[in-house]
């Protein structure tokens, strides 16, 4: 059972650790929140200049900033809930090591 840990290169923690599925959920939450920004500035942009003569691009910004906010915390969630699942048990598992790192200095003492 232990060597299946040391095999395993998921079990490596510290600079060699390989995050071969560990970081999935943040890269397509990301992914889509930036394609989400994409397609409100292009949607803002595309219909200002449509009815104006000319585009204040930081006010486009701004106002792509909270469309795709919005629209992220809306249609993004289960992607969100699957990035706070994943980080929390990791979370839970630094802190089981920890606890049983604590627990063993205690016996040794």
């Amino acid at each position: 059972m232990a060597c299946d840990l040391v095999d395993d290169p998921r079990a490596r923690t510290g600079r060699g650790a390989a995050y071969a599925g560990g970081v999935k959920e943040f890269w397509i939450y990301t992914g889509l929140r930036v394609g989400l920004f994409i397609a409100a500035f292009c949607t803002i942009f595309g219909v200002w200049f449509l009815v104006a003569d000319s585009v204040n691009v930081l006010l486009v910004v701004v106002f792509a900033f909270l469309v795709s906010g919005i629209a992220s915390y809306v249609l993004l969630a289960p992607q969100r809930n699957a990035f706070a699942h994943r980080v929390e048990g990791r979370a839970d598992r630094i802190v089981e090591k920890f606890d049983e790192m604590k627990a063993k200095e205690d016996d040794a003492d």
